[in-house]
């Protein structure tokens, strides 16, 4: 495998992925949105937007033609958030080693895709556009990883599931080495409606935590009635929820939810620092980040004003659709959407969601 490898996206994810893999000798091409980024990773070895403090291998190229970037490459792997990932992939649709279905694609994005159907899972909406090839042959990676931590040489572990048994197993050969652990999985739905749905839950987790840890002088009444068991609480009814979504979405192996890509990778999106969903539910509480958006619609407009991109927006909207096209229970994801579309106040759902328990 001394081929091209070649990852489309430059956020902190993409970049730590592609510092991984340039770190094992390969050639590995990044491609970055915009002219500054390619720049900064080609000169001084960094990418400080979305990747500050870490130093990334010298030989690693960043550039900003597409095209050019997956001209050729055996590996390629997306990164580009699920709001931009059609739209790309749209754009590298002519190249030669992607028509002819020369290229080993794996996605890392996490979410769903809209549809005049309504929403979908990113490899079936994919499918949908590239040669027919790359039916039941594209992979996904997911797990309980953070960008920072991957970068830094944490040990981490990921799921790389794919219909294409052999596809699942180039990609997990191609990632492992000692500090990064990558298993195969043929469950793609599964683990796809994990790895979206867990963004909506570490929202509501953010908002709960941000309550529980309130200094005295600005602590909400509520906020003295929740600690570490009641997080546990609503971690565990929403890995219920992303159960609920996944067998009605198609999921086939049921340990997908108790493993790293269904339990594993929600706990570490709620609780870790480095969450961006945790991140913004916890400033839903402590910074009122809401209060400049009229509903869910104009935030996903405007969503480039927070400054970061905490996927479980999207996400919210589209786990709404999806319960009730399939008339699922789902009270934490509904709360939290009926939060973001500002039909209800955090302290309210909170309170009207442990009640529900009771």
């Amino acid at each position: 495998m001394g081929g091209k490898i070649t990852i489309i996206g430059s956020g902190a994810w993409g970049t730590a992925m592609a510092k991984v893999l340039a770190e094992k000798e390969k050639e590995v091409v990044l491609w970055c949105l915009e002219e500054a980024a390619a720049a900064e990773i080609n000169t001084q070895h960094r990418n400080t937007r979305f990747l500050p403090g870490v130093e990334l291998p010298p030989h690693l190229r960043g550039v900003t033609d597409v095209v050019k970037a997956a001209e050729g490459a055996e590996f390629l792997i997306l990164a580009s958030p699920s709001l931009y990932l059609l739209d790309t992939v749209k754009k590298i649709l002519p190249v030669h080693s992607i028509r002819e279905g020369e290229t080993a694609i794996a996605v890392i994005t996490k979410g769903f895709l809209p549809s005049p159907k309504g929403p979908r899972l990113i490899l079936e909406t994919l499918e949908d556009y590239l040669p027919g090839f790359y039916r039941q042959s594209l992979v996904y990676i997911a797990g309980p990883s953070h960008a920072e931590e991957v970068a830094r040489g944490k040990i981490t572990g990921l799921i790389a599931a794919s219909e294409n048994p052999k596809n699942s197993i180039r990609f997990r050969d191609l990632l492992r080495s000692g500090r990064l652990l990558v298993f195969s999985s043929f469950d793609v739905r599964g683990v796809q409606v994990a790895a979206a749905a867990k963004n909506v839950i570490a929202i509501a987790f953010g908002m709960l935590d941000a309550l529980k840890t309130a200094p005295p002088e600005s602590a909400h009444p509520l906020g003295t009635m929740f600690g570490d068991g009641t997080e546990s609480l609503l971690l565990a009814a929403g890995l219920n929820e992303i159960q609920t979504l996944g067998r009605a979405m198609g999921a086939t192996h049921p340990e997908t939810f108790t493993s790293i890509s269904g339990v594993g990778d929600l706990d570490v999106t709620c609780r870790s620092v480095f969450g961006r969903n945790r991140r913004f539910g916890r400033e839903i509480i402590e910074k009122n980040i809401l209060k400049p958006f009229s509903c869910l619609d104009e935030l996903l407009a405007r969503i480039g004003e927070i400054g970061y991109l905490p996927e479980g927006v999207a996400a919210a909207k589209y786990v709404k659709i999806l319960s009730e096209k399939h008339k699922l229970k789902m009270p934490i994801s509904l709360g939290l959407y009926h939060i973001l579309n500002r039909e209800t106040e955090p302290d309210e759902f909170l309170k009207e969601f442990l009640h529900d328990l009771a």
